[in-house]
This record gives C-alpha cells, structure tokens and sequence, in this order.
C-alpha cells in the first residue's frame, strides 16, 4: 500500500471514530492537527502526500501524523512491493483494494448522502466483491432491478425515475388547480372550451 492510500485510509478512520459517519476532511484534519499537536501542516500539503505527489515524507511531519493518528512512524511509508504485514491470499489484497476504492468513491460523492452512505456500506462488507458480482448479476437479469425497486418502495431510485402523480393530483389537474409534483416542482393546469 502506498503512502497516500494509508493516509486517506487513516482519515476514514479518523472520521468514522470521531462519530462522523465519514472520513475527516483535509481541512478538518489540519484544524485537529494543529489544535491537538500544536503542529501546522497545510491542506495542500496534505492533497499532495495522498495524490502521490510526494512520495515521502520529513521525519518531523511523519512523527506528528503517527501521533495523531495513534500508528507507529514507520507504518507511514510506502510498503515494499508485494509486502504485507500479515499472511493475506490474492483474494484478500484484491478486497482492501476494493474497499479502498469504494471509500474514495465515496468521499467523492459527499453531495449525495444515500450514494456515498451506500459505498461506504458496501466497503465495510466482509465480501465486498461478491456483493458487487451480485449486483451485477441482478442488473442482467431482465426486469429484476424494477422489481426489487417496486418491492422496496423505490429506495435509491428517486432522480432516474419520472414523477408520479398521485390520484388527488389528477383530481386537480381537471380542475384546473395548481398543483404539486412529486419533484417538488407546481404546475398549472387551465381547462379547455
């Protein structure tokens, strides 16, 4: 595992023990480092070390984020190639992959809190990877996805979905009432002759 994969790694658990459902921000962190070191390390600096953009790190910065972060300094390294801390089969190392993955998903769709709750659900899950294959596979079989969406009151599907009219919206709409859609948006319907 690289160095900028550990440190978004560690910012989700920063943020999932802090209680905040969610990684801690950069900006948060650099607020927390300060507030709880006394050490001031910037934000762009931060984005650097997780792009890879700086591949390592001074000693002095190592030693403040392993004491933030509660982990020995020289988990913050870049792992030697095919290194791994304890016996883990291809499978395993593909899964940590995997959820690394869906967890920066994640953080990406921060605006959509069911998505972004729904990748992060999806990381934490012992087997990540045949959930996905399972979706997959619901996804192919013709008419399935509507269904369980029917059977599930639609959950997740509301933006993909057209608008439903209810019956006293109808009602209305002959009337030549303004009313109100499902979406949130209200129309006006005149009536004819």
């Amino acid at each position: 595992m690289k160095l900028g994969e550990k440190l978004k790694y560690l910012r989700e658990t920063e943020g999932e023990l802090r209680g905040m459902g969610r990684a801690i921000s950069q900006q948060e962190m650099v607020r927390a480092l300060k507030a709880e070191t006394g050490a001031a390390l910037s934000q762009s600096y931060l984005s650097q070390i997780e792009s890879g953009a700086r591949p390592h790190l001074t000693n002095t910065t190592r030693q403040v984020l392993a004491r933030f972060f509660k982990v020995h300094p020289g988990y913050l390294v870049d792992d030697p190639e095919g290194y791994h801390a304890e016996l883990l089969s291809d499978a395993r190392t593909l899964e940590d992959k995997l959820d690394l993955w869906l967890v920066s998903g994640a953080e990406r769709f921060r605006k959509d809190p069911e998505l972004k709750q729904s990748l992060v659900a999806l990381a934490k899950h012992a087997d990540s990877r045949r959930c996905l294959l399972l979706l997959n596979a619901v996804m192919e079989t013709p008419g399935l996805v509507e269904r369980l969406l029917e059977v599930l009151g639609g959950a997740g599907h509301r933006e993909s979905s057209p608008p439903q009219r209810t019956q006293n919206a109808r009602r209305n709409e002959s009337k030549g009432r303004v009313t109100g859609n499902s979406d949130g948006s209200r129309s006006k319907t005149v009536l004819r002759g």
